[in-house]
Protein backbone atom coordinates (compact mmCIF):
# COMPACT_ATOMS: atom_id res chain seq x y z
CA UNK A 1 0.00 0.00 0.00
CA UNK A 2 1.55 3.60 -0.97
CA UNK A 3 2.24 5.77 2.10
CA UNK A 4 2.24 8.65 -0.01
CA UNK A 5 -0.17 10.26 -2.58
CA UNK A 6 2.39 12.60 -4.28
CA UNK A 7 4.63 11.24 -7.59
CA UNK A 8 8.17 12.07 -8.13
CA UNK A 9 9.45 12.02 -11.82
CA UNK A 10 13.16 10.71 -12.09
CA UNK A 11 14.64 11.16 -15.37
CA UNK A 12 17.56 8.66 -16.25
CA UNK A 13 17.78 4.96 -15.42
CA UNK A 14 21.14 5.22 -14.96
CA UNK A 15 23.27 4.45 -11.68
CA UNK A 16 21.83 7.65 -9.64
CA UNK A 17 18.50 7.62 -11.02
CA UNK A 18 17.80 3.98 -10.50
CA UNK A 19 18.84 4.20 -6.43
CA UNK A 20 16.55 7.06 -6.40
CA UNK A 21 13.89 5.43 -8.29
CA UNK A 22 13.95 2.16 -6.30
CA UNK A 23 14.37 3.89 -2.77
CA UNK A 24 11.64 5.84 -3.57
CA UNK A 25 8.85 3.46 -4.20
CA UNK A 26 10.51 1.15 -1.48
CA UNK A 27 9.48 3.80 0.61
CA UNK A 28 6.24 3.87 -1.05
CA UNK A 29 6.55 6.55 -3.38
CA UNK A 30 5.09 6.20 -6.88
CA UNK A 31 7.88 7.24 -9.39
CA UNK A 32 7.75 7.87 -13.11
CA UNK A 33 11.24 6.60 -14.67
CA UNK A 34 11.51 8.47 -17.78
CA UNK A 35 14.85 6.73 -20.37
CA UNK A 36 15.54 7.34 -23.72
CA UNK A 37 18.06 4.41 -24.37
CA UNK A 38 15.23 2.28 -26.10
CA UNK A 39 14.47 5.15 -27.93
CA UNK A 40 18.14 6.43 -28.88
CA UNK A 41 21.63 5.78 -27.51
CA UNK A 42 24.06 8.03 -26.77
CA UNK A 43 27.48 8.12 -28.50
CA UNK A 44 28.85 6.17 -25.57
CA UNK A 45 26.50 3.77 -25.07
CA UNK A 46 26.34 0.13 -26.47
CA UNK A 47 23.67 -1.89 -24.81
CA UNK A 48 19.70 -0.69 -24.39
CA UNK A 49 19.56 -1.95 -20.89
CA UNK A 50 19.43 0.44 -17.69
CA UNK A 51 22.42 1.35 -15.61
CA UNK A 52 24.96 0.54 -18.47
CA UNK A 53 28.27 0.34 -17.00
CA UNK A 54 30.18 2.56 -20.16
CA UNK A 55 33.80 3.27 -18.55
CA UNK A 56 34.80 -0.37 -16.99
CA UNK A 57 33.38 -3.05 -14.99
CA UNK A 58 34.71 -2.23 -11.70
CA UNK A 59 32.89 -0.74 -8.75
CA UNK A 60 35.95 -0.37 -6.89
CA UNK A 61 37.13 -1.44 -3.30
CA UNK A 62 34.62 -3.50 -0.89
CA UNK A 63 37.37 -2.98 1.79
CA UNK A 64 36.06 -1.13 4.68
CA UNK A 65 39.36 0.88 5.62
CA UNK A 66 38.94 2.42 1.25
CA UNK A 67 36.99 5.72 1.17
CA UNK A 68 35.42 3.39 -1.75
CA UNK A 69 34.37 0.42 0.69
CA UNK A 70 33.30 2.39 3.58
CA UNK A 71 31.15 4.35 0.96
CA UNK A 72 29.78 0.73 -0.08
CA UNK A 73 28.84 0.39 3.67
CA UNK A 74 26.50 3.37 3.98
CA UNK A 75 25.08 2.75 0.58
CA UNK A 76 24.00 -1.04 1.87
CA UNK A 77 22.40 0.64 4.85
CA UNK A 78 20.20 2.85 2.54
CA UNK A 79 19.30 -0.38 0.93
CA UNK A 80 21.71 0.04 -2.27
CA UNK A 81 19.85 -2.00 -5.35
CA UNK A 82 23.13 -1.05 -7.05
CA UNK A 83 25.38 -3.24 -4.13
CA UNK A 84 22.37 -6.03 -4.22
CA UNK A 85 22.17 -6.60 -7.86
CA UNK A 86 26.03 -5.90 -8.54
CA UNK A 87 27.21 -8.52 -5.67
CA UNK A 88 24.62 -11.08 -7.72
CA UNK A 89 26.72 -10.32 -10.86
CA UNK A 90 30.28 -9.78 -9.17
CA UNK A 91 32.95 -11.13 -11.20
CA UNK A 92 36.36 -11.82 -9.78
CA UNK A 93 38.27 -8.78 -9.19
CA UNK A 94 40.45 -9.65 -5.82
CA UNK A 95 39.47 -6.62 -2.99
CA UNK A 96 36.92 -4.47 -5.85
CA UNK A 97 33.34 -5.48 -6.69
CA UNK A 98 33.37 -5.76 -10.32
CA UNK A 99 30.30 -7.10 -12.43
CA UNK A 100 29.40 -8.57 -15.44
CA UNK A 101 28.20 -5.68 -17.07
CA UNK A 102 25.58 -7.16 -19.20
CA UNK A 103 23.84 -9.49 -16.79
CA UNK A 104 24.22 -6.67 -14.10
CA UNK A 105 22.09 -4.20 -16.57
CA UNK A 106 19.61 -7.01 -17.04
CA UNK A 107 18.45 -7.76 -13.80
CA UNK A 108 18.60 -3.92 -13.29
CA UNK A 109 16.69 -3.33 -15.78
CA UNK A 110 14.26 -5.98 -14.79
CA UNK A 111 13.54 -5.64 -11.24
CA UNK A 112 13.09 -1.55 -11.99
CA UNK A 113 10.64 -2.48 -15.09
CA UNK A 114 8.54 -4.63 -12.73
CA UNK A 115 8.06 -2.59 -9.58
CA UNK A 116 4.79 -2.26 -8.44
CA UNK A 117 5.48 1.43 -8.17
CA UNK A 118 7.31 2.27 -10.94
CA UNK A 119 6.18 3.36 -14.30
CA UNK A 120 8.49 3.25 -16.82
CA UNK A 121 8.33 5.69 -20.22
CA UNK A 122 10.16 5.79 -23.03
CA UNK A 123 10.97 9.19 -24.02
CA UNK A 124 13.51 11.92 -24.29
CA UNK A 125 13.14 14.74 -21.71
CA UNK A 126 13.25 17.85 -23.45
CA UNK A 127 11.24 19.78 -20.80
CA UNK A 128 10.80 18.42 -16.98
CA UNK A 129 8.35 20.85 -15.44
CA UNK A 130 5.81 19.69 -18.54
CA UNK A 131 6.45 16.33 -18.01
CA UNK A 132 5.79 16.44 -14.28
CA UNK A 133 2.58 17.95 -14.98
CA UNK A 134 1.52 15.34 -18.12
CA UNK A 135 2.24 12.63 -15.09
CA UNK A 136 0.67 14.96 -12.26
CA UNK A 137 4.42 15.07 -10.15
CA UNK A 138 5.01 17.17 -7.92
CA UNK A 139 8.85 16.97 -7.79
CA UNK A 140 11.46 15.79 -10.07
CA UNK A 141 15.00 14.21 -10.11
CA UNK A 142 16.99 14.62 -13.31
CA UNK A 143 19.83 12.37 -12.87
CA UNK A 144 20.66 12.50 -17.06
CA UNK A 145 24.50 11.27 -15.91
CA UNK A 146 27.44 12.44 -17.55
CA UNK A 147 26.38 12.52 -21.46
CA UNK A 148 22.96 14.67 -20.76
CA UNK A 149 21.05 14.79 -24.27
CA UNK A 150 21.51 17.82 -26.11
CA UNK A 151 17.77 18.70 -25.26
CA UNK A 152 17.74 18.28 -21.93
CA UNK A 153 21.02 19.78 -21.53
CA UNK A 154 19.59 22.78 -23.48
CA UNK A 155 16.30 23.31 -21.31
CA UNK A 156 19.43 23.08 -17.93
CA UNK A 157 21.27 25.72 -19.76
CA UNK A 158 17.90 28.17 -20.23
CA UNK A 159 16.24 27.23 -16.77
CA UNK A 160 18.69 26.54 -14.40
CA UNK A 161 22.20 27.48 -15.54
CA UNK A 162 24.16 29.67 -17.99
CA UNK A 163 27.60 27.82 -17.00
CA UNK A 164 28.66 25.27 -19.90
CA UNK A 165 30.77 23.28 -16.83
CA UNK A 166 32.07 20.21 -18.25
CA UNK A 167 35.18 17.76 -17.97
CA UNK A 168 35.71 14.84 -20.44
CA UNK A 169 36.51 11.44 -19.18
CA UNK A 170 37.93 8.13 -21.34
CA UNK A 171 36.89 4.57 -21.75
CA UNK A 172 39.54 1.61 -21.26
CA UNK A 173 39.13 -1.30 -24.31
CA UNK A 174 37.99 -4.97 -23.89
CA UNK A 175 40.60 -7.52 -25.17
CA UNK A 176 39.18 -11.01 -26.63
CA UNK A 177 40.67 -13.47 -24.27
CA UNK A 178 41.06 -16.18 -26.61
CA UNK A 179 43.29 -13.51 -29.47
CA UNK A 180 45.96 -13.32 -26.59
CA UNK A 181 48.79 -15.56 -26.54
CA UNK A 182 49.29 -16.42 -22.92
CA UNK A 183 52.80 -18.32 -22.88
CA UNK A 184 54.06 -14.23 -22.73
CA UNK A 185 51.64 -13.50 -19.35
CA UNK A 186 51.08 -14.59 -16.27
CA UNK A 187 48.17 -14.29 -13.41
CA UNK A 188 48.74 -12.68 -10.60
CA UNK A 189 47.01 -10.47 -7.87
CA UNK A 190 49.46 -7.74 -6.56
CA UNK A 191 51.45 -8.89 -3.98
CA UNK A 192 49.98 -12.67 -3.90
CA UNK A 193 51.81 -15.50 -5.17
CA UNK A 194 51.04 -16.61 -8.78
CA UNK A 195 48.22 -18.39 -9.33
CA UNK A 196 45.76 -19.37 -12.43
CA UNK A 197 43.03 -18.88 -10.30
CA UNK A 198 44.25 -14.98 -9.43
CA UNK A 199 41.81 -12.23 -10.80
CA UNK A 200 44.02 -10.07 -12.85
CA UNK A 201 46.12 -11.43 -15.56
CA UNK A 202 49.62 -9.40 -16.08
CA UNK A 203 51.58 -8.31 -19.51
CA UNK A 204 55.37 -8.08 -17.96
CA UNK A 205 57.42 -5.12 -20.18
CA UNK A 206 61.17 -4.63 -19.78
CA UNK A 207 62.52 -1.39 -19.96
CA UNK A 208 63.10 -1.14 -24.00
CA UNK A 209 60.01 -2.53 -24.34
CA UNK A 210 58.20 0.03 -22.57
CA UNK A 211 60.07 3.05 -23.53
CA UNK A 212 59.16 2.10 -26.86
CA UNK A 213 55.40 1.69 -26.19
CA UNK A 214 55.39 5.17 -24.69
CA UNK A 215 56.93 6.68 -27.56
CA UNK A 216 54.35 5.04 -29.67
CA UNK A 217 51.43 6.22 -27.31
CA UNK A 218 52.95 10.06 -27.59
CA UNK A 219 53.74 9.58 -31.55
CA UNK A 220 49.94 8.09 -32.17
CA UNK A 221 46.88 9.58 -34.00
CA UNK A 222 44.48 10.82 -31.65
CA UNK A 223 41.05 12.06 -32.09
CA UNK A 224 41.22 15.49 -32.16
CA UNK A 225 38.85 18.02 -30.51
CA UNK A 226 35.86 19.56 -32.22
CA UNK A 227 36.36 23.63 -32.50
CA UNK A 228 33.89 24.30 -29.55
CA UNK A 229 35.36 21.69 -27.44
CA UNK A 230 38.12 22.61 -24.88
CA UNK A 231 39.56 19.27 -23.45
CA UNK A 232 39.29 19.05 -19.27
CA UNK A 233 40.10 15.35 -18.26
CA UNK A 234 39.44 14.38 -14.81
CA UNK A 235 42.51 13.82 -13.15
CA UNK A 236 42.10 10.42 -11.51
CA UNK A 237 40.84 9.24 -15.09
CA UNK A 238 43.32 10.72 -17.20
CA UNK A 239 43.77 8.59 -20.42
CA UNK A 240 47.12 6.78 -21.58
CA UNK A 241 48.29 8.63 -23.46
CA UNK A 242 48.04 11.82 -21.96
CA UNK A 243 49.67 10.18 -19.15
CA UNK A 244 52.20 9.62 -21.67
CA UNK A 245 52.91 12.87 -22.89
CA UNK A 246 53.13 14.36 -19.35
CA UNK A 247 56.25 12.27 -18.99
CA UNK A 248 57.51 8.67 -20.33
CA UNK A 249 57.79 7.55 -17.03
CA UNK A 250 54.09 8.40 -15.58
CA UNK A 251 52.63 5.09 -16.44
CA UNK A 252 55.49 3.36 -14.16
CA UNK A 253 53.68 5.32 -11.54
CA UNK A 254 50.22 4.67 -11.92
CA UNK A 255 48.10 1.98 -14.15
CA UNK A 256 51.57 0.13 -14.75
CA UNK A 257 53.49 0.19 -11.82
CA UNK A 258 55.34 -3.40 -11.62
CA UNK A 259 55.05 -3.25 -7.66
CA UNK A 260 53.33 -6.52 -6.15
CA UNK A 261 53.62 -8.20 -9.38
CA UNK A 262 56.49 -10.27 -9.49
CA UNK A 263 57.03 -12.85 -12.57
CA UNK A 264 56.81 -16.28 -11.62
CA UNK A 265 60.39 -17.08 -11.59
CA UNK A 266 60.76 -13.92 -8.91
CA UNK A 267 62.37 -11.77 -10.90
CA UNK A 268 60.71 -7.85 -11.24
CA UNK A 269 59.08 -6.73 -14.15
CA UNK A 270 60.13 -3.01 -15.34
CA UNK A 271 56.25 -2.27 -16.09
CA UNK A 272 53.10 -4.39 -16.18
CA UNK A 273 49.49 -3.68 -18.12
CA UNK A 274 46.92 -5.40 -15.94
CA UNK A 275 43.84 -6.83 -17.58
CA UNK A 276 40.95 -7.75 -15.45
CA UNK A 277 38.37 -10.14 -16.18
CA UNK A 278 35.23 -8.16 -18.05
CA UNK A 279 32.62 -11.79 -17.14
CA UNK A 280 32.48 -14.31 -15.32
CA UNK A 281 33.26 -16.89 -18.14
CA UNK A 282 36.82 -14.86 -18.49
CA UNK A 283 36.23 -14.82 -22.12
CA UNK A 284 36.65 -11.20 -22.09
CA UNK A 285 39.30 -9.09 -20.22
CA UNK A 286 39.21 -4.73 -19.13
CA UNK A 287 42.64 -3.15 -19.63
CA UNK A 288 43.13 -1.32 -16.38
CA UNK A 289 43.60 2.21 -16.58
CA UNK A 290 44.15 2.42 -20.14
CA UNK A 291 41.64 4.97 -21.27
CA UNK A 292 42.77 6.83 -24.16
CA UNK A 293 42.07 9.49 -26.75
CA UNK A 294 43.73 7.42 -29.73
CA UNK A 295 41.98 6.39 -33.10
CA UNK A 296 40.60 3.05 -33.43
CA UNK A 297 43.03 2.12 -35.96
CA UNK A 298 45.88 3.24 -34.12
CA UNK A 299 44.60 1.54 -31.11
CA UNK A 300 44.53 -1.77 -33.14
CA UNK A 301 48.60 -1.18 -33.84
CA UNK A 302 49.52 0.06 -30.75
CA UNK A 303 48.34 -2.01 -28.06
CA UNK A 304 49.24 -5.20 -30.01
CA UNK A 305 52.79 -3.78 -29.06
CA UNK A 306 51.77 -5.26 -25.30
CA UNK A 307 53.27 -8.79 -24.86
CA UNK A 308 51.15 -11.32 -25.74
CA UNK A 309 48.88 -8.83 -27.88
CA UNK A 310 50.25 -9.51 -31.11
CA UNK A 311 47.08 -11.02 -32.54
CA UNK A 312 44.78 -9.27 -29.95
CA UNK A 313 41.15 -9.00 -30.88
CA UNK A 314 39.41 -6.31 -29.22
CA UNK A 315 35.44 -6.51 -28.40
CA UNK A 316 35.30 -2.74 -28.08
CA UNK A 317 37.95 0.26 -28.04
CA UNK A 318 38.71 2.80 -26.39
CA UNK A 319 36.75 6.03 -26.71
CA UNK A 320 36.68 9.66 -25.07
CA UNK A 321 33.17 11.37 -24.38
CA UNK A 322 32.09 14.88 -22.80
CA UNK A 323 30.75 14.99 -19.14
CA UNK A 324 28.43 17.52 -18.51
CA UNK A 325 28.22 18.88 -14.72
CA UNK A 326 27.03 21.49 -12.60
CA UNK A 327 28.49 24.50 -10.11
CA UNK A 328 26.65 22.89 -7.46
CA UNK A 329 27.58 25.50 -5.05
CA UNK A 330 26.25 28.26 -6.91
CA UNK A 331 22.98 26.64 -8.43
CA UNK A 332 21.59 23.54 -5.47
CA UNK A 333 20.46 23.83 -2.41
CA UNK A 334 21.98 21.72 0.20
CA UNK A 335 19.51 18.90 -0.35
CA UNK A 336 20.58 19.12 -4.23
CA UNK A 337 17.40 20.98 -5.14
CA UNK A 338 17.34 24.18 -7.63
CA UNK A 339 17.56 27.13 -5.73
CA UNK A 340 15.64 28.85 -8.71
CA UNK A 341 13.45 26.27 -9.07
CA UNK A 342 13.15 24.31 -5.45
CA UNK A 343 11.17 21.13 -7.01
CA UNK A 344 13.61 19.91 -9.27
CA UNK A 345 16.27 17.79 -7.86
CA UNK A 346 19.42 16.73 -9.21
CA UNK A 347 21.82 13.37 -8.50
CA UNK A 348 24.84 11.73 -10.30
CA UNK A 349 27.57 12.55 -11.57
CA UNK A 350 25.65 16.08 -12.95
CA UNK A 351 26.01 17.25 -9.33
CA UNK A 352 29.72 17.42 -9.62
CA UNK A 353 30.70 14.00 -7.78
CA UNK A 354 32.86 11.28 -10.37
CA UNK A 355 32.76 7.37 -10.25
CA UNK A 356 30.06 4.42 -10.18
CA UNK A 357 29.44 4.26 -6.69
CA UNK A 358 29.74 7.82 -5.96
CA UNK A 359 27.12 8.64 -8.37
CA UNK A 360 24.57 5.78 -6.89
CA UNK A 361 25.17 7.07 -3.77
CA UNK A 362 23.94 10.79 -4.30
CA UNK A 363 20.53 9.04 -5.74
CA UNK A 364 20.09 7.30 -2.22
CA UNK A 365 21.14 10.96 -0.55
CA UNK A 366 18.40 12.80 -3.33
CA UNK A 367 15.82 9.89 -2.13
CA UNK A 368 16.27 10.53 1.47
CA UNK A 369 15.41 14.59 1.20
CA UNK A 370 12.60 13.81 -1.18
CA UNK A 371 10.83 11.72 1.25
CA UNK A 372 12.33 13.90 4.38
CA UNK A 373 9.91 16.96 2.23
CA UNK A 374 7.18 14.42 1.95
CA UNK A 375 7.03 13.67 5.88
CA UNK A 376 7.13 18.01 5.75
CA UNK A 377 10.43 16.93 8.08
CA UNK A 378 13.47 19.77 7.95
CA UNK A 379 16.53 19.56 5.65
CA UNK A 380 19.60 18.21 8.34
CA UNK A 381 23.25 18.54 6.97
CA UNK A 382 25.07 14.96 6.67
CA UNK A 383 27.56 14.53 8.58
CA UNK A 384 31.45 16.02 6.59
CA UNK A 385 32.52 12.50 8.84
CA UNK A 386 30.67 10.22 6.56
CA UNK A 387 31.91 9.10 3.54
CA UNK A 388 28.08 10.01 1.76
CA UNK A 389 28.20 13.28 3.77
CA UNK A 390 31.43 14.46 2.66
CA UNK A 391 31.16 14.22 -1.14
CA UNK A 392 27.66 16.50 -0.56
CA UNK A 393 30.19 18.62 1.26
CA UNK A 394 32.40 18.82 -0.80
CA UNK A 395 30.49 19.78 -4.09
CA UNK A 396 28.51 22.38 -2.14
CA UNK A 397 31.81 24.47 -0.75
CA UNK A 398 34.25 23.93 -3.72
CA UNK A 399 35.29 27.43 -4.85
CA UNK A 400 36.59 25.90 -8.24
CA UNK A 401 34.32 22.92 -9.36
CA UNK A 402 35.80 19.61 -10.05
CA UNK A 403 34.52 16.53 -10.22
CA UNK A 404 35.74 14.09 -7.20
CA UNK A 405 35.47 10.36 -6.04
CA UNK A 406 34.99 9.60 -2.62
CA UNK A 407 38.80 9.74 -0.91
CA UNK A 408 39.45 10.30 2.93
CA UNK A 409 40.89 13.72 1.86
CA UNK A 410 37.13 14.87 1.96
CA UNK A 411 36.98 14.25 5.52
CA UNK A 412 38.25 15.41 8.90
CA UNK A 413 41.54 14.54 9.60
CA UNK A 414 41.82 11.82 12.41
CA UNK A 415 44.27 13.06 15.71
CA UNK A 416 46.98 10.17 15.78
CA UNK A 417 48.51 9.31 19.31
CA UNK A 418 52.07 9.59 20.06
CA UNK A 419 52.47 5.85 19.02
CA UNK A 420 50.75 6.03 15.98
CA UNK A 421 52.62 9.53 15.29
CA UNK A 422 56.24 8.37 15.65
CA UNK A 423 55.30 4.66 13.52
CA UNK A 424 55.97 3.90 10.16
CA UNK A 425 51.91 3.72 9.03
CA UNK A 426 51.29 6.94 9.70
CA UNK A 427 48.78 7.17 6.70
CA UNK A 428 47.33 3.96 7.02
CA UNK A 429 46.14 4.68 10.78
CA UNK A 430 44.75 7.50 9.95
CA UNK A 431 42.86 5.69 7.22
CA UNK A 432 41.46 3.21 10.03
CA UNK A 433 40.74 5.78 12.49
CA UNK A 434 38.64 8.14 9.70
CA UNK A 435 36.70 4.51 9.01
CA UNK A 436 35.75 4.37 12.43
CA UNK A 437 35.00 7.60 12.92
CA UNK A 438 32.54 7.60 9.82
CA UNK A 439 30.84 4.42 10.67
CA UNK A 440 29.63 5.31 14.13
CA UNK A 441 29.08 9.26 12.86
CA UNK A 442 26.86 7.51 9.79
CA UNK A 443 25.05 4.75 12.50
CA UNK A 444 24.36 7.84 15.05
CA UNK A 445 23.16 10.22 12.45
CA UNK A 446 20.90 7.46 10.93
CA UNK A 447 19.32 6.77 14.06
CA UNK A 448 18.59 10.32 14.48
CA UNK A 449 17.36 11.48 11.13
CA UNK A 450 14.87 8.35 11.20
CA UNK A 451 13.71 9.00 14.43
Amino acid sequence: MKKFEQKILVVGAGLAGSEAAFSLAEHGVEVVLAECKRIKLNPAQKIPHFVELVCTNSLKSIQETSAHGLLKTEMEKLNSLVLKVGRLHAVPAGDALAVDRDLFAQEMTRVLSNHPLIKVIDVEVDDPLKLMRDHNCSMAVIASGPLTSKALENWILKEISHDDLYFYDAIAPVVDADSLDYSKLYFKDRHKEPDESADYLNSPMNKEEYYHFMQALVAAEKVPAKDFEDLRFFESCLPIDIMAERGQDTPRFSCMKPIGLRLPDGSAPFAVVQLRKENLLGSAFNLVGFQTRLTYKEQLRVFRMIPGFAEASFIHLGSVHRNSFLNAKKLLNWDLSSQKLPNIFFAGQITGVEGYTESASVGLYVAQQILRRLQDKTFEKWPVETCLGSLINYIMTSDRPAPSNVNFGLMPTQALTKEQRRGKNKKKARKELAAVAAKKSFDDFMAHYHS
